[in-house]
C-alpha cells in the first residue's frame, strides 16, 4: 500500500513538473508539451505542403522537451530506486517473517514438549508416562504393605502357635517326665519286691 501511494505521488509530481515547464519565450504560453506543439503548429507559417517553424522557437521547444525527458527519466530512476528498495524492504521482511516463524514454531514445539530422560516427549505422553510410573509405584508399595502385613501377621500366628506349642510341649514333657518317675517308682517297688 506504501509503495502504490509512492508511485501515484511521483507520477503525479512528475505531471505536475512536465506541466510547470517554464520558458521565456512566447511559445510557454501552454504549460504542457502538447499544447506547446499544438501552439507551434498554429503560429508556424506554411510554404507550399510543409510548415515554416522559427528556430528561436524551435529551440525553446526542444529544450522544453529535452528537459521534460530528463526530468521523467530522473523520475523514472527514482521510481526504479523506489522500487528497488521497497523490493529489498519486501525480501528483508519476508526473510524476517520466515523466521520469526520458525522461531514461533520452536517455541511452540518446545512449549508442548518435555525432555524426560534426553528424550522429547509430548505433554500428554510425558503426564502418561508419569501417572503410570506413579501408579505402577503406588501398586508395588500397596502390594509391598500388604504382603508385609500379611506376613507379620503369619508371623504373630506362628508365633503364638510356638509359644502355645512350647507350652504344651513343657507341659508335656512335665507330665511325661512325672510318668518316668512314676513309672521309675513303679519299676523300681517292683524289683524291690522280686528280691525280697
Amino acid at each position: 500500500m506504501r509503495l502504490f501511494i509512492t508511485v501515484f505521488l511521483l507520477i503525479l509530481k512528475s505531471n505536475f513538473i512536465f506541466s510547470q515547464a517554464e520558458t521565456t519565450e512566447p511559445i510557454t504560453e501552454s504549460k504542457t508539451i502538447e499544447g506547446q506543439f499544438y501552439k507551434m503548429y498554429r503560429i508556424s507559417s506554411t510554404y507550399q505542403a510543409y510548415k515554416v517553424i522559427d528556430k528561436d522557437a524551435f529551440i525553446v521547444l526542444k529544450n522544453n522537451v529535452l528537459d521534460s525527458i530528463k526530468k521523467t527519466k530522473k523520475a523514472l530512476v527514482e521510481l526504479k530506486n523506489l522500487l528497488k528498495n521497497e523490493r529489498e524492504t519486501i525480501t528483508y521482511l519476508n526473510e524476517s517473517i520466515n523466521k520469526t516463524q520458525l522461531e514461533l514454531e520452536n517455541a511452540l514445539s518446545k512449549k508442548d514438549t518435555i525432555s524426560f530422560l534426553g528424550i522429547p516427549l509430548s505433554k500428554l505422553a510425558y503426564n502418561l508416562i508419569l501417572w503410570t510410573i506413579i501408579i505402577g509405584l503406588s501398586g508395588g508399595l500397596g502390594f509391598f504393605v500388604f504382603k508385609f502385613f500379611r506376613s507379620n501377621v503369619l508371623t504373630k500366628q506362628a508365633q503364638e502357635n510356638l509359644i502355645t506349642v512350647e507350652e504344651e510341649f513343657e507341659a508335656h514333657r512335665k507330665k511325661a517326665l512325672e510318668r518316668e518317675q512314676k513309672l521309675r517308682r513303679q519299676l523300681q517297688d517292683e524289683i524291690n519286691k522280686h528280691r525280697n
